[in-house]
């Protein structure tokens, strides 16, 4: 039995708009209110589930890239979406066209989750979130190495904050937004949760390595009670939604690879530089695993089902999150162009500080256990990508 099967039905017996029908078996025995409680023929424990509709989801960092895919990941699997996010790399309008795309509402407040008091407070005001999903922080492996102190100040003490507020109401089910950063250069490729966590080439991996083990100490201390978390390590999400409302957008000169094709393709930019060709790989460019965002973001929504359906066999597990292939930085340049037809600008430059040489996933474990796999390949990730930049023309 798959328990995201049994979602509500009208009190008529029809298919509530936008829900799928329910399988054989399922049996409306109460109705009151909006909240419809539907069963098995064993009577037991589909309450929260057929009604996750109801069930609040705190997305942080919410209006960003990855958080604003899972936002519609989760509206679309009929969780409610409440966002918190200080827009110190997003746009306010992202809540709009998270709307254009699921007509559904979203919640937004708007303030820095390193303010203790603030979120508290907001904590307080949410005291029936089911559960978290933190993805904010600061993502740039090269600011980190310049100022590492903007890094620490801001990841760690989020993080902390937020599992005090979860600790103070009871919200007992946090999806952590890790990084393949944690392991440094691998001994072994492709990289498996197995992998030993290598000393981080940079402050922002040592931030997830840190944010990790804090995760990790508080629930297994005496002090918590009853937390579980998932810790995704994801390798390099590209692409956008298929709608092109929504996408990367980052504010000011890009830090990721494919923003920066994209905008130099369409004018933004004069030229693409390419971080070293000179490492140990088959064209001399580094070779990461990329992976399509909302691949990504259904993943998040299956370690959240996982959770809050009692499957968790441990109070924290870890996934990788990738494809399982490795792609240079010149097979990205070469699968634009190829779904494109737009030749680019690009010159090569020194290694950038921080910078592994190649790493790609094994995603076997996330395959298996959380039945998530990542469909899209590169050149369908690279097209999406220039759809949404095109739209941001009109």
């Amino acid at each position: 039995m798959i328990f995201s099967d049994f979602l509500p039905r009208t009190l008529n017996g029809e298919a509530a708009e936008n829900q799928p029908p329910f399988r054989d078996g399922a049996k409306l025995i109460f109705s009151g209110c909006e909240k419809c409680v539907f069963l098995d023929r064993t009577q037991t424990l589909l309450y929260t589930f057929c009604n996750r509709k109801f069930m609040k989801i705190l997305v942080t960092g919410g209006m960003g890239y990855i958080g604003s895919h899972t936002a519609v990941a989760l509206q679309e699997h009929g969780y409610e979406v409440v966002m918190v996010d200080n827009l110190s790399n997003s746009r306010r309008e992202v809540q709009e066209n998270i709307f254009r795309i699921t007509g559904k509402a979203i919640a937004l407040e708007v303030f820095d989750l390193c303010n203790a008091d603030r979120t508290r407070a907001f904590f307080s005001a949410h005291k029936d979130i089911e559960g978290v999903i933190h993805f904010a922080a600061h993502k740039a492996v090269g600011e980190s190495v310049a100022n590492p102190m903007k890094y620490y100040g801001n990841n760690l003490i989020s993080l902390m904050n937020i599992l005090r507020g979860m600790d103070n109401t009871g919200s007992s089910t946090l999806v952590f937004s890790s990084s393949c950063t944690v392991y440094g250069q691998p001994e072994e490729l492709p990289v498996s949760e197995e992998a030993p966590v290598q000393k981080a080439l940079s402050p922002y991996g040592n931030t997830k390595q840190i944010s990790e083990e804090m995760i990790t100490d508080h629930i297994h201390s005496e002090a918590c009670d009853g937390m579980r978390a998932v810790l995704l390590r994801y390798f390099n999400p590209i692409g956008a939604h298929d709608s092109a409302h929504i996408g990367e957008l980052p504010l000011g000169v890009p830090d990721n690879l494919v923003p920066y094709i994209t905008q130099t393709a369409a004018g933004k930019r004069d030229q693409l530089k390419v971080f070293g060709n000179d490492y140990n790989t088959h064209d001399g460019t580094a070779i990461r695993d990329y992976i399509h965002v909302m691949d990504l973001a259904h993943a998040h929504v299956k370690a959240l089902d996982r959770m809050l359906q009692g499957k968790h066999k441990d109070p924290v597990e870890i996934f990788n999150l990738g494809t399982g292939t490795g792609y240079s930085v010149m097979d990205v340049i070469k699968a634009f162009e190829k779904v494109t037809g737009k030749p680019l600008n690009y010159a090569f430059a020194p290694r950038r500080p921080g910078d592994v040489e190649k790493v790609w996933a094994n995603p076997e474990k996330a395959n298996k256990i959380l039945q998530w796999k990542a469909k899209q390949n590169l050149e369908q990730m690279m097209r999406s990508a220039w759809k949404w930049e095109m739209s941001l023309k009109k």
